[in-house]
């Protein structure tokens, strides 16, 4: 075999490795992008549960010095997030823009308390939870008139964020099968022209321990390969969510980040291995006569 024909094939083979990569690179950044996912369903859900408001209503005869007092005492309380108060002022301005600037016009005095939007934590979110806060601040506090919040809105939210995560993992679990299929095509592809190498090593008596092992150990590396390639571009789209989507960002817990650099290593790996191991079984079971098919 003459060198340019060496060299021909060196750069076929070169090609194929390449296009190979790649390939597996494309689908564990699938794989990474998913996993951020499922690994921040609860900051994702805990995130829309915490931005619920909750408005809590003073008696008219509540004075703003006392209704800050309160809300000094909601800040210490085990099911706050956060606490936001509201003078008469900012709420007259805010049912004027409402309802118009001839709204209170008709009433001698303001019908408007002072009031307190309150944030719960994520665990207090749920129909029951809600309904003890509610109990807990009208029989625990003279100053509060009325608790006002969405029911049906809580109702809803529980149940999207439940179907969310559901459907995370059924994204997960199909798209960790979508991969292991393309990448086994991708490793078929690239190793089916070495049938009859495998073939000839077959009948000088090689087991089929020794045919697989340099094809698993080959597998294994370009699957760790694919795997940094794969972590590199997750890194880049996680920059631009960062730039461009800030307060998306902020729902991520970053520091789940290695749990899924971590996650996509392990399948490049062993999908690579797997796939592999599969492909090299069945040549080494080809007979003669198939090897031409």
């Amino acid at each position: 075999m003459s060198r340019t024909e060496n060299r021909i094939i060196r750069k076929r083979l070169a090609n194929a490795y390449l296009s190979s990569v790649v390939s597996i690179s494309l689908v564990l950044l699938l794989v990474g992008v998913g996993s951020m996912l499922l690994v921040n369903t609860k900051s994702v859900s805990d995130y829309f549960k915490e931005n619920m408001t909750v408005s809590v209503m003073m008696k008219p005869e509540v004075s703003e010095a006392d209704a800050m007092a309160f809300t000094e005492q909601l800040d210490t309380m085990d099911f706050v997030h956060s606490t936001e108060f509201v003078s008469r002022e900012r709420g007259e301005a805010e049912m004027v823009k409402m309802l118009g600037e001839d709204f209170l016009k008709v009433f001698e005095t303001s019908p408007i308390p002072v009031s307190v939007n309150l944030t719960l934590n994520a665990d207090f979110v749920s129909p029951e939870a809600v309904k003890a806060v509610e109990k807990r601040l009208m029989e625990g506090f003279d100053v509060v008139d009325e608790v006002v919040y969405q029911q049906s809105l809580i109702d809803t939210l529980n149940a999207n964020l439940s179907k969310i995560s559901l459907v995370i993992a059924i994204f997960i679990a199909l798209l960790m099968f979508i991969s292991y299929v393309l990448i086994g095509n991708t490793m078929r592809l690239g190793f089916y022209d070495k049938r009859f190498t495998v073939h000839t090593m077959k009948l000088v008596g090689a087991t089929r321990a020794f045919i697989r092992g340099p094809f698993l150990a080959r597998a294994a590396l370009m699957g760790l390969f694919s795997g940094f390639i794969a972590i590199l571009m997750l890194l880049g789209v996680l920059f631009f969510v960062k730039t461009q989507f800030v307060q998306l960002f902020e729902i991520f817990r970053l520091e789940m980040l290695l749990l899924v650099m971590g996650i996509v290593l392990v399948a490049g790996v062993v999908i690579c291995v797997l796939s592999t191991y599969l492909v090299v079984n069945r040549l080494v079971s080809l007979g003669k006569d198939e090897l031409y098919y």
